[in-house]
């Protein structure tokens, strides 16, 4: 069973980019597929996010982050990242990665997909 601990989140100024990360214990993360979901404060955390394959040969983003989300994965360290450019203070809120074993060519942007899934990470964009 993989375990999935974010990091990078924090306090950045808007216009600002920042780049989260997603790495694992007790398992590599390699051949699962990743997304990035977030959840805005006193919401639910989003239903669709952005997603990566395992052999990063496919990428899908959430339309309303195309543009400004990038997702990438190096799996010499075993690590996903999110990278969100020209932050603003509607980017505030708590990031988690998630992943699924059972993924195809193609990764679902669905949260229901998902079975693992990290603590999150928060941001804050505030001048």
């Amino acid at each position: 069973q993989v375990q999935l601990v974010e990091s990078g989140g924090g306090l950045v100024q808007p216009g600002a980019s920042l780049r989260l990360s997603c790495t694992a214990s007790g398992s590599t993360l390699n051949p699962y597929a990743v997304a990035w979901f977030r959840q805005f404060a006193g919401k639910e955390r989003e239903r669709e996010g952005s997603c990566i394959t395992s052999k990063a040969d496919f990428i899908d983003y959430a339309d309303s982050v195309k543009g400004r989300f990038t997702i990438s994965r190096d799996h010499s360290k075993n690590i996903v990242y999110l990278e969100i450019d020209n932050l603003t203070p509607e980017d505030t809120a708590t990031y988690f990665c998630a992943a699924d074993l059972r993924a195809g060519e193609r990764c679902p942007r669905w949260a229901r997909a998902y079975d693992y899934w990290g603590q999150g990470t928060e941001v804050t964009v505030s001048s």
